[in-house]
């Protein structure tokens, strides 16, 4: 698998965080999704990453700076045609060596608490995340599942 910094111009990584997105709101009432789209993660303080196997899209995930010590993780996915083949596992890898590379302490993130969201939670318990308060900016919702590490 190659993970790139990616620019989010590629048409498939769009389709990607569009598959994303239209998720995030068939699972969530739409005040309570915090997914971001292309635009928004086109911000400075965001960093994009891109998941690719043979040339097709697999994964991608993005990190956002908070301050110099702390950083969100963002639109983690990975696409459906590559689900159980331990892409999540490498993106998240991938991350949290760049995070600390970056000079970040802690990383957080934001996910649903419904059935849906249950993957993704034990991914990241997996890894070392433990539940948390809300962070930055979220406010306390019956429909978001805060975590966080040290790194």
């Amino acid at each position: 698998m190659e993970i790139k910094r990616d620019n989010l111009d590629d048409g498939e990584v769009i389709m990607l965080l569009e598959e994303h997105l239209a998720d995030m709101y068939a699972t969530s009432p739409p005040e309570s999704v915090h997914a971001l789209n292309v635009q928004a993660l086109n911000s400075s303080n965001i960093t994009f990453f891109s998941a690719w196997i043979n040339g097709t899209i697999a994964g991608c995930v993005a990190i956002k700076n908070l301050d110099s010590q702390n950083a969100e993780i963002k639109s983690m996915r990975t696409s459906h045609h590559f689900r159980g083949q331990g892409v999540a596992s490498e993106l998240l890898i991938f991350l949290l060596s760049f995070a600390k590379q970056q000079g970040y302490q802690k990383i957080s993130l934001e996910t649903g608490t419904q059935k849906y969201f249950l993957p993704a939670r034990t991914l990241y318990k997996k890894f070392g995340f433990a539940d948390c308060g809300p962070f930055s900016d979220y406010k306390l919702d019956p429909n978001s599942h805060f975590m966080s590490r040290d790194l």
